[in-house]
């Protein structure tokens, strides 16, 4: 068998079929909710842990799809120094899961969106690149970027329509008591001073 080497056609499509299954992982935390967003970790070539975004069912702001992974994978390995480890994530890292991933010595790094807003991995800064730090991660973007994109645009567009829908729901609602208050609401007794009126 021929072992793949960088930019060849075999080794793009050995990142499509790993990313593939962080896709996967990213679909479950769309349907649990969280925003779509899907991690694995290969050791020397096999699958050792998968994981998706999970800060709201676990309560936990660091319960992001990179940092489950790897914990996943520190457990399985019986080892927090993941080397000879790649990482597939269907989003560019933030910086705390970029730091993470370098902690833990990762060989490579592979991603799919890249994310403007916070992204750690050269989108806003390059936590990859800084010469001072003593490690560094082999780190490919834009694979299967487009479908990664296409399920965090559906993901948010599906949330803004059910808010949408429930504020429509709130309003008719609040209308709807507002309404049977005022109907109900008993005549004002006559003034038993004739200035009270005035003061009130």
């Amino acid at each position: 068998m021929n072992t793949p080497t960088h930019g060849s056609p075999l080794w793009d499509g050995l990142h499509a079929e790993r990313m593939g299954q962080a896709l996967l992982c990213a679909q479950e935390a769309a349907l649990a909710g969280e925003v779509p967003v899907g991690a694995v970790i290969f050791h020397q070539g096999e699958l050792i842990a998968k994981s998706h975004n999970a800060p709201l069912g676990l309560n936990d702001p660091c319960a992001h799809a990179e940092i489950l992974a790897l914990r996943q994978a520190g457990q399985v390995l019986g080892n927090y120094r993941l080397e000879d480890c790649s990482l597939y994530v269907t989003l560019e890292p933030c910086v705390m899961c970029a730091g993470a991933i370098l902690n833990a010595r990762l060989c490579a790094l592979v991603y799919g969106a890249s994310d403007p807003k916070s992204g750690a991995a050269g989108s806003v800064i390059d936590v990859f690149k800084e010469p001072k730090l003593n490690h560094h991660a082999q780190v490919t973007g834009g694979v299967c970027a487009s479908e990664s994109v296409a399920l965090l645009q559906d993901f948010f567009k599906q949330r803004r329509s059910a808010q949408k829908t429930l504020s429509k729901t709130v309003s008719k609602s609040s209308s709807k008591d507002e309404s049977k208050l005022s109907s109900k609401t008993p005549p004002r007794a006559a003034p038993t001073h004739p200035k009270e009126d005035v003061l009130s």
